[in-house]
């Protein structure tokens, strides 16, 4: 093979042996160490569900909405549609954020001003 050959050849990444064949790089294995606490996967918090106070919706239909999204008792949808009205909102659920996802969709659908957040 001629000089010139040889550079062409290697200029284009690929190496001809006397055979005419060319060889396929071989790729070598990668030790990899234990992960650093860092790394580790943590499990997700949960969310929390609140309902918002707002001026269109009466106590009386909060009551009901969460007695039938959530199936509450009347004393505690009453309880919780109280701390929205007095103190502006109310932790209504929390769990996964898929469930508290629903559980504002189904909110919402009703008419309430729902939002999910981290619970801290």
């Amino acid at each position: 093979m001629t000089a010139a050959k040889s550079g062409a050849l290697q200029a284009s990444g690929a190496w001809l042996h006397q055979t005419g064949e060319m060889s396929t790089p071989t790729t070598v294995p990668v030790e990899i160490g234990q992960p650093f606490a860092d790394d580790e996967v943590r499990s997700d918090k949960p969310w929390i569900v609140l309902v918002w106070n707002d001026p269109i919706n009466t106590q009386d239909y909060v009551t009901y909405v969460l007695q039938l999204v959530f199936g509450y008792g009347k004393e505690k949808a009453y309880k919780l549609m109280m701390d929205v009205h007095t103190k502006g909102r109310a932790v209504v659920n929390s769990g996964p954020r898929e469930q508290s996802e629903m559980d504002v969709f189904r909110l919402h659908e009703h008419g309430l001003w729902a939002t999910m957040e981290h619970d801290v």
